[in-house]
C-alpha cells in the first residue's frame, strides 16, 4: 500500500465510520484497513499483548501515514476530537493500555483520539467527490 492509496482508503473509511456511527477511531479504520484483525484488537484489550503497534501488519512510518491521514480528515470536515481511555477488559478494568512501544504521552494520544461528527456540522461530501478533491 503506497500513500496515495492509505490516502483514498483513509479517506474513505473515515466517511463510512462517521456516516455510520457518528464518529471515527484510528483503531476502527486500522481494523477496516485490514492493518489490525479484530482478533489481535481484542487480545490487546483483554492484556495479552503489551502495545498495539505489535501485532499491526504494517510498519510504523505507514502506521503513522494512517494517523496523519486520520487528523488531516478530521481537520477538513470539522470533526471533534474526543479522548476516551482505553482500558483493559475483564479483571483489572483499571490497567491503562498502551498503543505503542515507546508510549510516548503525544503518540498514546494520538492513536486514542475519536474523532465525533459534530451536530451542526454539514453532511460530509460523498466518496466520489473525496477522491475528485484528492
Amino acid at each position: 500500500m503506497n500513500n496515495k492509496d492509505i490516502h483514498i482508503k483513509v479517506q474513505s473509511t473515515m466517511y463510512t465510520l462517521v456516516t455510520n456511527k457518528g464518529f471515527a477511531s484510528p483503531v476502527d479504520v486500522l481494523i477496516t484497513l485490514g492493518v489490525l484483525s479484530k482478533v489481535d484488537y481484542e487480545r490487546w484489550r483483554n492484556g495479552k499483548i503489551t502495545y498495539l503497534e505489535s501485532v499491526c501488519k504494517i510498519n510504523l512510518t505507514k502506521l503513522s501515514t494512517i494517523n496523519h491521514e486520520i487528523r488531516s480528515y478530521a481537520v477538513k470536515y470539522n470533526l471533534k476530537p474526543s479522548w476516551p481511555d482505553y482500558r483493559k477488559w475483564g479483571k483489572c478494568k483499571n490497567i491503562r493500555l498502551r498503543f505503542s512501544k515507546s508510549g510516548d504521552e503525544k503518540i498514546e494520544r494520538l492513536y486514542a483520539t475519536h474523532y465525533v461528527k459534530q451536530k451542526t456540522e454539514a453532511a460530509p461530501v460523498s466518496k466520489e467527490q473525496m477522491v475528485n478533491e484528492s
